[in-house]
């Protein structure tokens, strides 16, 4: 018989207690576009909203497989719900200052209403900001 994921005598409470553990700072990079003044204009980026977030590696045999093939690394971030991310957001986790860009749309996935979890999740890709 196959052993279960979830130990029978923890409550919601406690898992959400782990899940609450995992999540640590990390704040939106914002892009702004000025004029250079040549006709051009100049990219620059700037911290903005800071929230929390869990973000993990993605070690699945699929990832594993899409490194191969030329994806960068693969990572999922989750949120509370009300932390919405977006195709292509851009944000820093503070601990290490490590810059992901999400590949996903915050309205894909995520808890329903019904549920007592508070929770959203997105891909990101590893990223540097463009010089």
């Amino acid at each position: 018989m196959a052993e279960s994921l979830c130990n029978p005598s923890e409550s919601l409470e406690e898992i959400m207690s782990l899940l609450k553990q995992a999540m640590e700072d990390v704040v939106m990079l914002e892009k702004t576009r000025k004029e250079d003044g040549e006709g051009g204009f100049i990219t620059t980026w700037h911290e903005g909203a800071m929230f929390k977030a869990a973000i993990t590696y993605d070690t699945s045999i699929s990832a594993r497989i899409a490194e191969k093939q030329g994806v960068t690394s693969i990572y999922t971030i989750t949120t509370s719900k009300s932390a919405r991310l977006e195709f292509h957001d851009v944000l820093k986790r503070l601990s290490d200052n490590k810059i992901f860009r999400v590949t996903s749309d915050g309205d894909d996935k995520f808890t329903p209403e019904s549920s007592s979890l508070n929770m959203r999740q997105v891909t990101a890709e590893e990223w540097s900001l463009p010089a």
